[in-house]
């Protein structure tokens, strides 16, 4: 409320102030009175905002001249003596200069008041002017422009558009004057979707050399020679790709690999390009020169593009670019080109184990930055990085190299890390098992803990600042901007190995995300080291029943088998257990360490282990005894099966002894028959033929009948055989089943033809 506001409505207050005994009594006694009070007292504040416009207008047709025509010289002018005797009262003054405050601080206040004296060019101008003087001050211009820009989509276009033109297109312009345009893109395009959607399609240049702005902003990163300006146009893709999906898609999209030539040619040809080929050209332009800056300001957009957007990593993760050289290969993952030039990044060093050049500063940082976003919560980008065995080597040596500094080793630890919690790969030498082991064998649990450690008390990580919510700007807070602003441009006296652009580029987002990673990692080394590697228990040879061995007495032994594993298995993983936890708070503050769990690790440990262990075990007996009962099942069914052909070959056997009798009754008969005949002799050729007619058929039936015999019993004696060796594993007695079987049948004896007499 401005002051002309307060004094009439102080004014008013005061004429009733006599009526304020009667109006409180009002309220308390009448229910419809505080209505009437509200109505009133709108309607009043209405009349006040009324008064207050009738009021301008007397004073602007008070000092308006009345005409422009030129009269006496000694004619009174009305209009000027009024503007006189005004401007004397100091009141008049202070109270229209409040006026203009309150414009500044209503939205589009200052928009609607040129609007409004569009018809009043001079005064219009003046007004300007006038707003140009009361803004000369830092904090008094800051908060003119937040006033134009606040939910004023229209004025912010016009500012993004004059940016634009200032930070990409006036390469005449200060280098800092340049930082700060593109700065101020990134703020206005932060959270704002219809300016994300204007920078999205802006085209920058004049036909038919045009190109969207934000294939501009890249290659000004790829080509300027000044890191703060990098810095500076870095900030307009990370603000882009903030809480943006939409457009952290559309970017990625774009990457599609150009041929091997294209991919050499210089950044100057990269007129024609997309904004994905452009960010890979710069990717792989090292290869052709040694050079690895471009590649590394690359990386730095590219981090920003995969941040937190899991589809975008997949899609990168397809892209493959060419080998450098056709003939030396084929092509190659672009994860694995990058694990390539950080490495190369550690080769660019002097003799005395310094970077040759400032440069090598900061290369590795980004280039792990990019790693490290990539491959959180990213199981196929982890299993990526496993599939090439150096990778894992290098790592190891990039911890343990003493000449880099402690945040390149952190950040190598925290991509160490990454390959254990997001690793779903099962493939032995692979898995997040077999990468503990490989930390503890090749580095050592403690040194790798500590390595966490020295990242959090480094110069980067220690200086970082926590992000504060934005306050609305006012003349205090615009004060209070520009007073913090000379503090940080205070040098540091504290010693600082690494680059200062890092200080720009490792923004708090990224620091609270590496701790929280940080206790994740250290939870899941405990977890690794708490568990048994494989959850399919193998039951030892020992295990197998014995012969002869009751059911009762195998179970009962294969528990205290069990039992005594269980103990064996539970001493082990409470010494594990109390190891990890020990290593996982080694030199950590209280931030970074495991909480404790309810319970206690050790005792939840034991309950798990020892009911997956009694569950495995009364699986395994399970199976034994349905396997046992289906043996028994079948042995019992070959029983009756030898049973049934030791029946037929009873039968068998008694046809042929029935037949023999029958033949030796027939012989007695024909002897008898040739001893009593008279004329036997002429009858016996014929007796002897019929004998040997009856002798031959009933040999050819005989042989027939004992051939199948012959057959059934050589196949019925290949089962007998098997089902032996297998009542043999089983441990049953096969002497002992078949003791008694075939007593019962009375096998004839061969008679021959002892008896026959000759004639």
């Amino acid at each position: 409320m401005t002051r002309l506001e307060k004094r009439v409505v102080s004014t008013r207050c005061k004429a009733r102030g006599v009526y304020n005994k009667k109006l409180v009594a009002l309220l308390s006694s009448e229910p419809i009175a505080p209505l009437s009070i509200y109505l009133m007292y709108v309607t009043s504040f209405i009349g006040v905002v009324g008064l207050v416009r009738g009021a301008l207008e007397t004073l602007v047709s008070a000092l308006t001249p009345i005409s422009h025509g030129k009269g006496p010289a000694n004619e009174v002018q009305p209009d000027l003596m009024n503007s006189d005797l005004l401007s004397r009262e100091a009141d008049s003054i202070s109270l229209l200069l409040s006026l203009l405050e309150a414009i500044l601080t209503i939205p589009r206040g200052i928009t609607r008041l040129m609007d409004m004296l569009m018809d009043h060019e001079v005064i219009r101008n003046e007004a300007l002017l006038l707003l140009t003087y009361l803004t000369r001050e830092a904090e008094d211009c800051l908060e003119l422009l937040n006033n134009l820009l606040r939910k004023n989509v229209s004025n912010q276009r016009k500012v993004l558009d004059h940016l634009l033109m200032l930070g990409v297109e006036s390469q005449w312009a200060p280098v800092a004057v340049r930082c700060a345009a593109f700065r101020c893109i990134g703020d206005l395009i932060a959270g704002n979707p219809k300016n994300l959607d204007a920078i999205s399609s802006k085209v920058l240049g004049e036909e038919p050399h045009v190109e969207p702005a934000l294939n501009s902003i890249i290659r000004i990163i790829l080509r300027t020679s000044s890191i703060q300006e990098f810095v500076a146009a870095d900030y307009v893709f990370k603000r882009f790709c903030e809480q943006n999906s939409d457009g952290q898609k559309m970017l990625a999209s774009t990457l599609i690999p150009q041929p091997h030539s294209m991919t050499h040619a210089p950044l100057e040809e990269d007129v024609n390009m997309s904004f994905g080929s452009m960010l890979l050209h710069g990717l792989a332009l090292s290869e052709h020169d040694g050079d690895l800056e471009t590649s590394c300001r690359a990386a730095s957009v590219l981090s920003h593009v995969l941040k937190d957007n899991i589809q975008c990593k997949e899609r990168v993760l397809k892209v493959e670019l060419e080998a450098p050289t056709p003939s030396l290969g084929s092509a190659e993952p672009l994860l694995h080109r990058l694990v390539e030039y950080l490495a190369l990044a550690s080769s660019m060093k002097a003799k005395d184990g310094k970077s040759s050049t400032s440069v090598e500063l900061y290369v590795q940082p980004i280039i792990l930055k990019l790693l490290v976003t990539w491959l959180a919560n990213c199981p196929n980008a982890v299993q990526s990085f496993l599939d090439s065995r150096p990778h894992l080597t290098y790592l190891f040596e990039l911890e343990s190299d003493t000449t880099t500094t402690a945040c390149i080793r952190g950040l190598a630890a925290v991509l160490l890390g990454e390959c254990v919690i997001y690793n779903k790969v099962t493939d032995k030498g692979k898995d997040a098992s077999s990468i503990v082991d490989a930390i503890s064998q090749k580095i050592g649990l403690t040194s790798y803990f500590l390595k966490f450690d020295e990242l959090r008390k480094s110069f980067i990580f220690s200086s970082i600042k926590p992000t504060e919510p934005r306050k609305p700007l006012t003349r205090s807070t615009a004060a209070s901007m520009a007073e913090n602003e000379d503090v940080e441009n205070e040098p540091s006296e504290q010693k600082n190995k690494d680059h200062p652009i890092l200080s720009s580029m490792f923004d708090s987002q990224f620091v609270n995300f590496v701790q929280r990673l940080e206790g994740d990692i250290r939870e899941s080394i405990v977890d690794v080291y708490s568990h048994p590697k494989s959850k399919v228990a193998v039951v030892p040879a020992e295990l197998e029943q014995k012969g002869g061995e009751s059911d009762g007495e195998y179970i009962k032994r294969l528990k205290s088998f069990v039992e005594k594993q269980c103990t064996e298995i539970q001493d082990l993983l409470n010494r594990n257990s109390t190891l990890a936890e020990d290593l996982a708070k080694t030199g950590g503050d209280g931030s970074a360490q495991v909480e404790p769990r309810s319970g206690g690790a050790s005792e939840r440990i034991q309950v798990e282990t020892l009911r997956r262990d009694l569950h495995e075990a009364t699986q395994r007996i399970e199976i034994l005894k349905k396997e046992k009962a289906k043996i028994e099942s079948e042995a019992s069914l070959y029983r009756t099966v030898a049973r049934k052909m030791e029946s037929d070959l009873k039968s068998l056997s008694d046809a042929y002894n029935s037949l023999e009798q029958s033949n030796f009754q027939l012989d007695k008969e024909v002897k008898s028959l040739k001893s009593s005949s008279g004329g036997g002799a002429a009858a016996a050729p014929d007796l002897e033929a019929i004998k040997e007619r009856a002798r031959e058929e009933a040999q050819k039936e005989s042989e027939a009948e004992l051939n199948d015999l012959l057959v059934c019993l050589g196949q019925e004696q290949s089962k007998v055989e098997k089902l032996s060796a297998r009542l043999t594993e089983l441990g049953e007695d096969v002497d002992q089943l078949l003791e008694g079987i075939g007593e019962e049948i009375g096998v004839p004896e061969d008679d021959g033809e002892d008896d026959e007499e000759e004639e």
